[in-house]
């Protein structure tokens, strides 16, 4: 019980410093416009993203580490869609970096750790199986 309330007194603790950055950072111009940019997150999430993952794996039989990579590759690819997506010339921020190229090497390094992952658990469910014998 207490590790949950230690989680929640540092989830709140972060959102009131994400709440204290947002209104007092001089690169935020309208705090509306994170607003409406998180419902749409949000939104995006639940009427896409859980739903794409959920229908890939079952179709997948996905368990374990496949799930977690494609949850994470899915979390991913919502972050950075609005990025990538963006028509015309890339707009000068405060990061002007190759978002497509940093959103796919992003995508291979989970794949790389999920393969990783699911090849580790693999492997302890082959030595679990011959020590039983």
């Amino acid at each position: 019980m207490t590790g949950r309330v230690v989680a929640g007194a540092l989830g709140l603790a972060g959102i009131g410093t994400g709440l204290a950055v947002l209104l007092t950072d001089p690169h935020v111009r309208d705090p509306l416009d994170v607003a409406v940019w998180l419902v749409a997150a949000l939104l995006l999430h639940d009427a896409v993203l859980v739903p794409l993952v959920l229908l890939v794996g079952a179709a997948l039989r996905a368990r374990g580490p496949l799930r977690g990579g494609l949850i994470v590759g899915g979390c991913l690819t919502a972050v950075a869609l609005p990025a990538v997506l963006r028509p015309g010339p890339v707009p000068v921020s405060l990061l002007p970096l190759d978002y497509v190229r940093n959103w796919l090497f992003a995508l291979g390094a989970v794949a790389v750790v999920t393969a990783l992952a699911a090849g580790w658990a693999l492997l302890r469910s082959r030595w679990g199986r011959r020590a039983r014998r």
